[in-house]
């Protein structure tokens, strides 16, 4: 090798930013900033696979919308860049004056599954343990806090019993209220190879035809709320079947009696069970049969179980049929909640939600003294703290004065989204850390906005859905004055005058304290331990390879599956079968409000698009915030398919475009959760749910809110393209999406075409513009060109003939090249490429176009598409789209 060849990139095994899968990345700097990403093969959860968004890290790394530096809330409403000592005085002055004068309950933390373990676990020790404050709660509470009520009532602790691996050897698995091909597209892929190589069954269980129903074996649409019937209806039937596991039960089961009395009660026969889910009596039929006679099944749940006012009971009817039957901690069955956020189950270990306390301990008299003894803990709290939605009614209601939120955007993703935007801006005292300043959390005007380490920057570790503990490692350094959310908060500590107990090296002393927490005077008792990572020093932290806990001294390769031998964590050491409430709907539609509202995800955008809405080609799958309805719906409420719609609830509205889907019943609706004001007029999703909670989760119901529905009209529709941020006048809907080049918008209004020709000439001066006008018939297309650079592009159209931008977009992608015709341009044409039409992979950036192409030349599956294309051949989540441009195709062949 040459003494004066360039060194080869750094590589660095870490974990990918978004959902509780757990993906295993590789990260390659490339020393400006930036980095390249592959799927890490050695990594056990994913084997080198990775989904549009793990695909697409890379487009997410800039600095152009990072908190930089500590900032400071002045007299005038801006803000100042002020020193981290300035600011961390500050910040604690403030709790301590709070707490002096009303009490350390006065104080709140709202944390998040984006924080790694240790940022969660100091930030618990510090508000539960050294201040005295119960309220610490996070946004996994409207992830899977009814898994975690339901796992703890039912197996006397919060334990997903089964791995990835139960997937693989299944027969049969069943996904409940979970769009799984599209919100955890590696593991569906993982299901299907078992459908395609084992002949496993898929059946999907969901109000709505997904995506994920697209690729199964049975599709069952039940009434939204319908789920507790469901089940209980299918434990009836296997007692009626003879098909318990009568000697199981005996020897590890409480309440099974009961239980069954209950389920009696509620689905007496499959004739109730119909009336209940609206499924035909032959489809339920089916669908128990099936269940009852395999015997290796894996049950698996998402948000449409977990954010219910009944989940936990949801929840609970799924694990009585497991129990009821032995198939739980064996390869190939079980149940399995399927994790929203990449370190949900990181922070439940550490008691980052409000009735738990560290290392899964709950507040029992015995645990509290535990902790208070391994913490040293002058102020351990005693009682369990409010939860999430609580917590902001306690804060509107000022009994809560106090707020730090960390690594989360409740202003748009809580329910009643805008009491709680107007609640956090009466705070005494409102402290965020954060990255990104696109966050609508900061229109709530924060006192102070901490500078916190974003994901390629931090140091630590994550937990995902199978309990497999995984590194992240930094790959980028810190920029400006950012620093490391553990750090902000132990500085924190230390002016509060807890500077002992929050003295660490880096995070592996925090990781190692947590660890011993985990073991101390546990002995087996309880499901949490990583004893056996007590001890590890920094090189061993650092060479951590994925490991499922739990990790006891004695086994320090961990154990992927737990209650195998039938001991759980209840009185005992028996599993509790749970009576569960009757179901009924959490709201019922009435006249004023005519249907309910479903919230969820799209394929390639995650929460709330501070991440994702950096990325090109994230954003060109789906641009718009939408709303979608059965086609008899659109005509029933006078819509427009392509048009306008507003939607009210009891809480708040929004205006979205309306697409016409009948994979959703009539009476509902489906409507994404991503956008925010950041990055549309008109529509935060969480202003119109309502603050529904269930009982003993307190997650709030995200999938069932009352609304009414009515048309919106403009007269022009259009899009904007331009290279710096290009803000709308007033009173324009519109929705803001990042594109190859700089930033795009598309819009409606009201306003003339004179008006937009107007505000152009204003912007950019007339002289730089090329402009077509037609006034009679409603259209104005405009280039702004700077030495044959094209700067900026608009087009407007009358209403329902909205121009496309899929060509103008692939001039615009390049700021360097020149244009070669203004008028083809202006025209709509790419003189110098094809045209690619909407992207359909975002994986590899393959268009409809280019799909429907390779069909008409013959391709006869999707199969033959990934050949020719590559599309659908990385996650997947594209394949049933791919499938239906190929139907659509032949369809026109034949006619």
């Amino acid at each position: 090798m040459r003494h004066d060849a360039p060194l080869a990139p750094a590589v660095t095994c870490t974990t990918c930013p978004y959902c509780g899968v757990g993906c295993g990345v590789k990260a390659t700097p490339d020393g400006l900033g930036g980095a390249s990403f592959t799927g890490d093969a050695d990594h056990p959860a994913n084997r080198g696979r990775l989904c549009s968004k793990g695909s697409a890290l890379g487009e997410t790394l800039g600095l152009g919308s990072r908190v930089l530096y500590p900032l400071k809330r002045n007299a005038a409403g801006s803000y100042d860049r002020v020193s981290w000592d300035e600011a961390l005085d500050a910040v604690a002055a403030g709790l301590q004056a709070i707490a002096a004068g009303h009490g350390p309950e006065a104080i709140a933390f709202y944390l998040s599954g984006q924080l790694l373990t240790e940022d969660y676990y100091v930030a618990n020790k510090l508000a539960k343990g050294f201040i005295g404050t119960p309220h610490v709660d996070t946004n996994s509470r409207l992830c899977m806090s009814s898994t975690v009520a339901a796992q703890r009532r039912v197996f006397g602790s919060d334990t997903v019993p089964g791995a990835y691996e139960d997937f693989d050897s299944a027969d049969l698995i069943v996904l409940v209220g979970s769009n799984t091909a599209w919100c955890h597209p590696v593991l569906f892929r993982r299901m299907q190879d078992n459908r395609r190589e084992r002949g496993a069954r898929i059946v999907v269980l969901d109000p709505r035809v997904t995506a994920t129903a697209e690729d199964a074996d049975m599709v069952l649409t039940l009434k939204p709320g319908s789920d507790v019937a469901l089940f209980a209806g299918l434990l009836v039937h296997l007692a009626d079947r003879g098909l318990v596991d009568r000697t199981y039960v005996a020897r590890h089961v409480s309440g099974f009696d009961e239980a069954l009395a209950n389920a009696r009660d509620i689905a007496p026969d499959i004739t109730a069970v119909s009336v209940a889910t609206g499924l035909k009596p032959e489809v339920i039929a089916a669908f128990y049969e099936l269940w009852a006679s395999t015997p290796h099944v894996v049950t698996a749940w998402s948000q449409g179980v977990n954010q219910s006012a009944q989940g936990t009971d949801k929840v609970a009817a799924i694990l009585n049929c497991h129990l009821a039957t032995g198939r739980i901690g064996r390869p190939g069955c079980g149940p399995f909640s399927l994790t929203g956020q990449p370190n949900a189950m990181g922070g439940r270990e550490v008691g980052g939600l409000a009735n738990m306390l560290a290392a899964h301990m709950g507040y029992g008299a015995d645990e509290i003294d535990r902790v208070r003894r391994f913490w040293r803990a002058p102020h351990i709290v005693r009682h369990e703290g409010l939860k999430a939605v609580q917590m902001l009614d306690a804060v509107a209601e000022r009994r809560i004065r106090a707020m730090w939120v960390m690594a989360t955007n409740p202003a748009v993703s809580l329910p009643n989204a805008d009491k709680v935007r107007a609640a956090l801006a009466g705070l005494d005292l409102f402290v965020v850390s954060e990255n990104v300043l696109s966050n609508d959390t900061l229109a709530a005007r924060p006192h102070y906005i901490l500078p916190a380490a974003a994901w390629g920057e931090k140091d630590g570790t994550v937990t995902n859905s199978e309990r497999r503990i995984s590194r992240q490692r930094a790959f980028l350094s810190l920029p400006g004055e950012v620093r490391p959310d553990w750090w902000i908060i132990c500085e924190v500590a230390r002016r509060l005058g807890f500077g002992e107990a929050f003295t660490y090296a880096g995070p592996h002393e925090i990781y190692a304290e947590h660890a011993a927490l985990s073991a101390f005077e546990n002995d087996g008792t309880r499901d949490f331990d990583i004893g056996g990572h007590a001890g590890l020093g920094k090189a061993g932290y650092d060479g951590l390879t994925p490991v499922q806990w739990p990790v006891p001294a004695h086994r320090p390769q961990g154990i992927a599956r737990l209650f195998g031998d039938g001991n759980f964590f209840g009185p005992g050491r028996r599993a509790q079968m749970r009576p569960l409430a009757a179901p009924k709907l959490a709201s019922e539609a009435d006249e004023a409000f005519p249907l309910l509202l479903n919230t969820g995800r799209v394929r390639d955008h995650w929460h709330t698009m501070t991440r994702t809405g950096l990325s090109p080609r994230l954003s060109a799958h789906i641009a718009e915030p939408s709303v979608s309805l059965h086609s008899s719906e659109i005509t029933r409420f006078g819509l427009l398919e392509g048009g306008f719609a507003h939607l009210a609830s009891a809480q708040g509205g929004a205006v979205l475009k309306v697409v016409a889907d009948d994979g959703v019943s009539p009476g509902d609706l489906f409507a994404p959760i991503h956008w925010s004001d950041e990055t549309a007029s008109a529509a935060r999703i969480g202003a119109l749910t309502q603050p529904l909670c269930d009982p003993f989760s307190g997650q709030p119901e995200m999938k069932a809110t009352p609304v009414a529905i009515r048309p919106v009209a403009y007269r022009f529709e259009g899009f904007v393209l331009s290279r710096q941020p290009f803000a709308l006048p007033a009173g324009i809907w519109w929705s803001r999406l990042a594109v190859q080049g700089g930033e795009g918008r598309l819009f409606a209004s009201d306003a003339s075409v004179d008006a937009i020709a107007a505000l152009m000439r204003e912007r950019f001066g007339a002289e730089e513009l090329t402009e077509l006008i037609d006034r009679d018939g409603g259209g104005y297309r405009c280039a702004v060109l700077r030495e044959g650079r094209l700067l900026a592009v608009i087009f407007l159209a009358p209403a329902g003939r909205a121009p496309l931008w899929d060509t103008v977009k692939s001039v615009f992608a390049d700021p360097a090249a020149a244009v070669p015709s203004r008028l083809a341009l202006l025209a709509g044409r790419n003189p110098g490429g094809s045209d690619p039409g909407p992207t359909i992979c975002a994986c590899f950036g393959v268009g409809l176009n280019a799909i429907r192409a390779a069909f008409v030349a013959g391709a006869a599956t999707a199969e033959e598409i990934g050949v020719q294309l590559k599309a659908g051949t990385n996650c997947g989540s594209c394949l049933p789209e791919i499938r239906r441009i190929g139907a659509q195709a032949r369809a026109i062949e034949a006619a």
